[in-house]
């Protein structure tokens, strides 16, 4: 018999058991220290997350991050999956729904997710339970031996140095949207660790900055001052976070659709879509 219970107290090996067997076909892999990384970055929180057991077997489950969106307090799906032989027997609704009341009396406003676009199955079942898209993502996921910089010389006065995370902070404008959730200031700070913060001055202002996270691989911001745009600073920064990179892949999530001048900017470096993303939120 199939029963929705809470996360608190189950093991990290049986999460991942469960994660690793319902996403075993999955584009993109992570072993069980990277999951846990990557939930911590999200913002898990156990004691708000759910899943479906039959009997002792998680065979079904939602782990949901809380944190801030916009000012607005948030749960975040940072993974929902239902092992194969348990799909179609509408699950992942069921634990959704079985949320809901816990998530308002933990003051939580709203929902966001993330789903791949061509995952039509998800998004019907996302917009039956009152999911809204809001925005459009790109992904970029590129092995590092295959891309291709472009670089150009730059002038003297500008140089790249080691930055803080309150620099950043201060200079986040620089962006030409507002970050995806696993992209934000807020995870940022949760794993701040393990980031490298690098920044390009112009003479001693900050004119560009990159957070990256040299184990994944993972891109989390890059932005530079539309000023000094189309001088080399980008590729100066992708240049150095790649003698950092741990992982043979260089990764680049949730940039805005919308945002022409990251889109060609990757692209000209051999960096193309790998492929797209909704961000989609419902008010609870």
């Amino acid at each position: 018999m199939i029963s929705i219970k809470l996360l608190e107290g189950i093991s990290n090996e049986t999460l991942y058991s469960a994660f690793s067997a319902a996403f075993k076909d999955y584009e993109i892999q992570v072993n069980q220290s990277e999951l846990f990384e990557m939930l911590q970055r999200r913002g898990f929180v156990a004691e708000l997350s759910f899943g479906a057991f039959d009997n002792e077997d998680l065979v079904a489950f939602t782990f949901n991050g809380i944190g801030n969106h916009n000012g607005i307090r948030t749960a975040y799906d940072t993974g929902t999956g239902t092992i194969e032989a348990y799909r179609g027997k509408g699950l992942a609704t069921r634990i959704f729904e079985y949320s809901i009341p816990y998530l308002k009396e933990a003051d939580v406003k709203q929902y966001l997710l993330e789903v791949l676009q061509h995952n039509d199955k998800a998004i019907s079942v996302y917009q039956k339970l009152g999911f809204n898209v809001e925005r459009e993502f790109n992904y970029f996921v590129k092995r590092q031996d295959s891309i291709q910089l472009i670089p150009k010389k730059l002038k003297p006065d500008y140089s790249i140095s080691s930055i803080s995370f309150d620099q950043v902070k201060e200079h986040v404008h620089f962006c030409d949207f507002v970050p995806s959730w696993q992209n934000s200031l807020e995870s940022i700070e949760r794993r701040i660790d393990t980031f490298r913060f690098l920044g390009v001055f112009y003479k001693k202002d900050l004119v560009g900055y990159c957070v990256f996270e040299p184990q994944s691989g993972d891109i989390t911001q890059i932005a530079v001052n539309k000023l000094h745009r189309r001088k080399g600073i980008g590729t100066l920064l992708l240049k150095e976070t790649m003698t950092y990179n741990k992982h043979q892949e260089l990764k680049c999530i949730n940039t805005q659709l919308e945002c022409s001048s990251v889109t060609r900017f990757l692209t000209v470096q051999n960096m193309d879509v790998s492929g797209k993303q909704f961000e989609m939120i419902r008010v609870l």
